[in-house]
């Protein structure tokens, strides 16, 4: 298959950032008072101080050339403009991976283990656990730009587009693949339906590949009642993880071209929506900072500005239920290719307490019997971001799943 792929480095004109810098002066804060615990949100004097920072302080071509010291590449893959950062492996075999990212991921929350995946031996490791690291940006979530001619776009039809990039654009008979999030239910897919293709999968999550089917697909609790005679433990915990998730699934499965409206228009707006994702989400203790510094914060808010891409990155969960996920077999495990799960205590469902009862918990679940998991390990450090939160956890479970899987 001929298709042309396009070196390029990443530049964000002037205007642009000129652009930006003047509606961050014009930042019109809410009263807030009585939320400096987070309580009600995100509060106006934190995010004031980002913005201060955004607009007078943060360097975005300090960020853009640490991004551009990787290889960039644009392809059209069945008419859908594809951006990826590829770093050769050097090993005696390296063998290719494809790294898919979530939401509010961008391309760059992997940057911690490109390196240490393509050259092992660069960081105390094997040079035979090198991989070709091919990391792309999601369509509609950056680079190259704003998604057109793709308004149903969602996880399994990226995986579609992620098998003709490997096999068809890049040449590679056979590929792994990881991700977290949104990337982990495309690698999932990826193992579903091109098993055949792939050494295996490594993922961040265990969602079924129909997680966003059904009339309420929004509702994280699965439509479980909270009940009086749940142990206190449970209902604790099942009250903090709605409180966590609920608002972010029912606004981007029902409301969100509405809210992107805001997000397109204001910097600070939208800087709000990701910042308060990243504070819950991450393993933290409260203070977001101790894993996102003030410029990596802002290294991928500005990504998503300049791309003016929230709008189309928050359609993936209308999409997945709009356009339900099927089968391509019915035969068991459903995800056939090996995998591998990371999974972090910050994650843990009801009821479940340590590290050790996550994995146990997994495998005796019912979703062990729907993964043909090879390697399964839970970390007591780290959140939802951990590619970035735990680099070297992640690095070292994904080799694990890969160990006697190359040729």
């Amino acid at each position: 298959m001929a298709v042309a792929v396009t070196t390029f480095s990443i530049h964000v004109p002037d205007e642009v950032l000129d652009d930006l810098r003047a509606r961050l002066a014009l930042t019109r804060a809410p009263l807030d008072e009585g939320n400096d615990d987070w309580s009600y949100g995100v509060p106006a004097g934190y995010l004031g101080e980002l913005v201060a920072y955004w607009r007078d302080g943060f360097d975005w071509r300090r960020a853009e050339a640490a991004i551009n010291a990787y290889e960039h590449h644009r392809v059209d893959v069945a008419g859908v403009p594809v951006h990826f950062l590829r770093k050769p492996g050097r090993g005696p075999r390296p063998i290719p991976l494809i790294l898919t990212h979530g939401w509010p991921w961008t391309f760059w929350h992997w940057s911690k283990v490109i390196d240490p995946l393509a050259d092992p031996a660069a960081f105390g490791g094997d040079p035979a656990d090198a991989f070709d690291v091919i990391v792309p940006s999601l369509p509609g979530f950056g680079f190259p730009g704003p998604l057109t001619g793709f308004p149903d776009v969602n996880f399994w039809k990226v995986a579609d587009l992620w098998h003709t990039l490997m096999t068809e654009v890049l040449g590679y008979p056979r590929y792994a693949a990881g991700g977290c999030d949104i990337g982990g239910i495309v690698s999932s897919q990826l193992g579903h339906k091109y098993a055949d293709s792939l050494y295996g999968i490594h993922i961040g999550s265990g969602l079924p590949l129909d997680f966003f089917t059904g009339p309420r697909a929004w509702d994280f609790a699965r439509n479980r009642p909270l009940t009086d005679d749940l142990p206190t433990d449970v209902r604790a915990r099942m009250i903090e993880l709605d409180h966590r998730w609920a608002v972010h699934l029912t606004v981007h499965m029902l409301d969100g071209a509405t809210l992107s409206h805001g997000l397109s228009d204001s910097p600070a707006g939208l800087l709000a929506w990701l910042l308060q994702r990243w504070r819950s989400w991450s393993d933290n203790g409260g203070a977001v900072e101790s894993v996102f510094s003030r410029d990596d914060l802002l290294t991928h808010a500005t990504i998503y500005w300049v791309t003016n891409s929230i709008a189309t990155s928050m359609r993936y969960y209308a999409n997945a239920n709009r356009y339900p996920w099927t089968p391509s077999h019915d035969r068991t495990p459903v995800v056939e290719a090996p995998v591998g799960l990371t999974f972090v205590t910050y994650e843990n469902p009801p009821g479940v307490h340590t590290a050790e009862d996550r994995v146990r918990a997994f495998e005796n679940g019912p979703l062990a019997g729907y993964f043909n998991h090879v390697n399964v390990t839970a970390h007591d450090r780290g959140g939802h971001f951990i590619p970035w939160e735990n680099p070297q956890a992640w690095v070292d479970d994904l080799r694990r799943t890969f160990h006697g899987r190359r040729p």
